[in-house]
């Protein structure tokens, strides 16, 4: 009567996926944990991992620092999740027990005492050595955080077209992506000028790709914060997962999660960026302080099948939320000193 509910695709999916693990485990492989950012408040933090099958004594935290043997583009998504791994999980030397999910991913909120900034929490599975996963604790003075879109924002992808979408995903590694001119320091200056205050990166991309992700934003200088992403495939009750959803329900739980913190939301004009955010606004008076788009030059809306409706709009203030838009990160830079954005 439960596998009714599931959506087909999903029990095919789980199928495959038993069918590789018992092959990965007739190996000799086991279960690591690949940890990813978190954060959370001094009294709680949102613990992010994926536990994947490995038949290599490295794990693949030490894996990803040696550039020879990165897991890269379409390789990434061949990789075997444990379904419903227990991953021990110790903050401030207290353990907690959580299991993952049937992607093999864990997205779980835990009780913590933390001190604001950045800290490290330790994770570890069947039985291998822990390994250490940043967490980003919000100062409960903190008024003022950063929520920002990736592709098309951070990084030029054109994700809406299928064929480069499938080229920037599964072949491209971040040497070859490009980064939006002028987007890092915009973004670094807007959280060092107002310290304690988070950045969260919200993208539509899968957790197989956050490896190279991180390294992309590292390479090229943006500002540390939390990744969150979408499971790759079908769904418990769809075939595809949606990422409007995806980014609606984070926005909602983040407005939840720091009711006091106004944000500073930062898109693109080719993304439905701007409904999204028009949207969160609405439903969230009071928690917007301005939403940034970054207008796509003619080539990059054309291959990201056109921009969105808005894109006629001036520059303007309503309701409390500032609204510039700039085609890179040194015009919305510009605009808001001009605006002189408060904290």
């Amino acid at each position: 009567m439960v596998s009714a509910t599931i959506h087909r695709a999903a029990r095919i999916d789980d199928a495959i996926l038993a069918w590789r693990e018992r092959r990965g485990r007739k190996r000799g492989w086991r279960g690591t944990v690949v940890p990813y950012t978190g954060y959370g408040s001094t009294t709680w933090v949102r613990v992010l991992c994926r536990v994947l099958l490995s038949g290599s004594t490295t794990h693949p935290q030490t894996r990803e620092q040696d550039s020879s043997r990165r897991i890269r583009g379409w390789r990434s998504f061949i990789t075997v999740p444990v379904v419903d791994a227990e991953v021990i999980v110790t903050v401030a030397g207290v353990e907690h027990r959580l299991s993952a999910d049937r992607g093999g991913l864990i997205d779980a909120v835990i009780p913590a005492e933390l001190e604001p900034g950045w800290q490290q929490i330790t994770l570890t599975t069947e039985g291998h050595e822990p390994v250490s996963a940043d967490v980003f604790i919000v100062d409960p003075e903190a008024r003022f955080g950063v929520i920002c879109d990736v592709d098309d924002t951070v990084m030029v992808t054109a994700l809406p077209r299928p064929l480069v979408a499938a080229w920037n995903t599964f072949v491209l590694d971040e040497h070859a992506r490009v980064p939006v001119p002028g987007m890092a320091v915009f973004l670094d200056r807007m959280v060092r000028a107002r310290p304690g205050s988070p950045i969260i990166y919200l993208s539509t991309g899968a957790w197989n790709v956050a490896p190279t992700l991180n390294r992309f934003m590292s390479r090229n200088l943006y500002p540390a914060g939390a990744l969150l992403l979408t499971d790759w495939g079908p769904t418990v009750d769809r075939w595809f997962r949606s990422g409007r959803d995806h980014k609606v329900q984070n926005l909602d739980r983040l407005a939840s999660e720091f009711p006091n913190i106004r944000w500073l939301l930062v898109g693109d004009d080719g993304q439905h960026d701007e409904d999204l955010y028009r949207d969160f606004s609405q439903a969230h008076p009071g928690q917007v302080r301005a939403i940034a788009i970054r207008r796509m030059s003619t080539g990059e809306a054309v291959l990201a099948g056109g921009r969105s409706r808005h894109d006629d709009v001036e520059d303007s203030e309503s309701d409390g939320v500032l609204r510039l838009s700039a085609p890179d990160g040194a015009g919305l830079l510009a605009l808001l000193k001009n605006a002189h954005l408060p904290d």
